[in-house]
């Protein structure tokens, strides 16, 4: 018969909870903010926009005028994906083409006042949504989540 033997390590405060390993924190992370993000997507584009193509506004809108290749690339898409995105954005009047001054053969993207003003009426509506949610929850919850915010900016910087 074997005898099992448990380490008894003391607290300090009874009322802390020990941290989770990096790994198993990393993962409870990404999954919360994939999540929210995901769920913050989908609350705002709705009918107006597609997720793909508020993400291209958003990047000229960030960026300024973009080749289409520019902008396929820092969207992580083929040129063809990124032409129709552009095509249904034109259609939409958010955003215009001219020729790139460049480079003749190019055409460059550009937001327009109407683009910029459905991109702040998306981020109006997610900041609307996410504010509803915060306001439910405890004050020592919220300032939980106000310090875990700065937090993540800061690794996010870096």
């Amino acid at each position: 018969m074997t005898s099992t033997h448990q380490t008894i390590v003391p607290v300090t405060d009874p009322g802390a909870v020990a941290a989770d390993p990096p790994d198993t924190l990393a993962i409870d992370l990404r999954t919360a903010i994939m999540r929210t993000s995901r769920r913050l997507r989908l609350e705002a584009t709705g009918e107006v926009l597609t997720p793909g193509q508020y993400t291209a506004l958003a990047q000229l809108n960030h960026e300024g005028p973009l080749t289409l290749r520019a902008l396929a690339d820092l969207e992580h898409v083929q040129a063809p994906s990124m032409t129709r995105i552009v095509n249904a954005l034109t259609e939409l009047h958010f955003v215009s083409r001219e020729t790139n001054p460049a480079d003749g053969r190019q055409v460059r993207v550009t937001i327009t006042d109407a683009g910029k003003t459905v991109i702040a009426e998306v981020r109006s509506q997610r900041t609307a949504w996410l504010a509803q949610r915060v306001a439910v929850l405890s004050g020592e919850d919220r300032r939980i989540l106000g310090q875990a915010a700065r937090i993540m900016q800061e690794m996010a910087s870096k």
